[in-house]
């Protein structure tokens, strides 16, 4: 008899593809900031008293350029459940400007417009913002009046009849997570006005 032999049909082997890996927006938005506190530290040593891609650039660009060096990215960030911009408050001490004996007061301020500092020791999301206050051409600092939502339109603070043409640090800092945020844009590379600056002659509050 003659002899058969068996085949091996073993079917073609497969490679399984591995999943894309996304990037949720909570890591998006935390990687993002990163980026901005390690670009600004490379131009300034800092202290406490659009795209975002492209201000990054621009910022480092201008360390090795003729042109005046900026300091800083502002940025603004949007609530997670309302994707409206977050709205920052706190509180400043400043003079009165006359004779009484306690001649200081306390005043509070409220902005869309941020400075990232530095992450909260030991915390990958926690990270410490400083409020930038909108400056306008007549070099008037706006503050706006509110209704108490923090997260709201950004158009009152950025009127049409009076342009903003800079901002003002203001050396109130306040710790947020940024979990809690859905996405950041930034504007252009800025040099602050001091936070010494005069703020109790400055300020204009807005209806």
């Amino acid at each position: 008899m003659g002899k058969y032999y068996k085949r091996n049909y073993d079917k073609p082997r497969t490679e399984e593809k591995a999943e894309p890996i996304r990037e949720s927006a909570d890591d998006c938005v935390t990687d993002t900031v990163r980026r901005i506190i390690k670009a600004q530290d490379e131009v300034i040593e800092d202290c406490c008293v659009s795209s975002c891609e492209s201000a990054i650039k621009q910022l480092r660009k201008r360390k090795s350029d003729l042109a005046p060096q900026h300091t800083t990215i502002p940025f603004i960030l949007y609530c997670n459940s309302s994707c409206s911009p977050f709205i920052g408050s706190g509180v400043f001490q400043a003079p009165m400007g006359n004779c009484k004996r306690n001649n200081n007061f306390f005043g509070s301020v409220e902005t869309p417009i941020f400075r990232a500092k530095s992450f909260a020791k030991d915390s990958d999301n926690c990270v410490k913002l400083e409020l930038l206050l909108p400056v306008t051409e007549q070099c008037e600092v706006l503050m706006p009046a509110l209704d108490g939502c923090k997260c709201g339109s950004i158009s009152q603070f950025f009127p049409t009849d009076d342009p903003v043409t800079g901002f003002q640090a203001t050396g109130i800092c306040i710790t947020v997570n940024l979990n809690h945020f859905l996405a950041v844009t930034c504007l252009d590379p800025i040099t602050p006005i001091p936070a010494d600056a005069d703020r109790s002659s400055h300020h204009s509050q807005r209806a």
